[in-house]
């Protein structure tokens, strides 16, 4: 249940970088929603992170949170944002996908 709790908390550090970048592009009332979107997000993320290393090590808890939310909003960036798709990117990201994937398989 941990490492699910912990994937949520990673999603939710996306939608939090997600909400920044539509605040950005927004004026008048609008952006107060996207900041609104940001802070709770940004709350449930943490709090989430909070809960799951009361059982899981901090430093792989904390590694596979920030390499869910790298990858979440590199992703996010190309898909909504229109930043460059280039092979380099989607290379050293895939090495940041199998470096998550094998903190989470030595982890205890």
């Amino acid at each position: 249940m941990n490492w699910f709790l912990l994937v949520v908390a990673g999603l939710f550090e996306v939608l939090f970088a997600f909400c920044l970048g539509k605040a950005k592009e927004t004026t008048g009332n609008e952006t107060y929603f996207w900041y609104s979107g940001f802070l709770i997000s940004l709350l449930i993320s943490m709090g989430l992170l909070i809960k799951v290393t009361q059982n899981l090590p901090i430093g792989t808890s904390y590694a596979v949170w920030t390499g869910i939310g790298a990858v979440g909003t590199v992703l996010v960036g190309i898909l909504f944002f229109k930043e460059p798709l280039e092979f380099w990117r989607i290379f050293f990201l895939s090495t940041l996908v199998l470096s998550i994937v094998g903190i989470k398989f030595v982890s205890h």
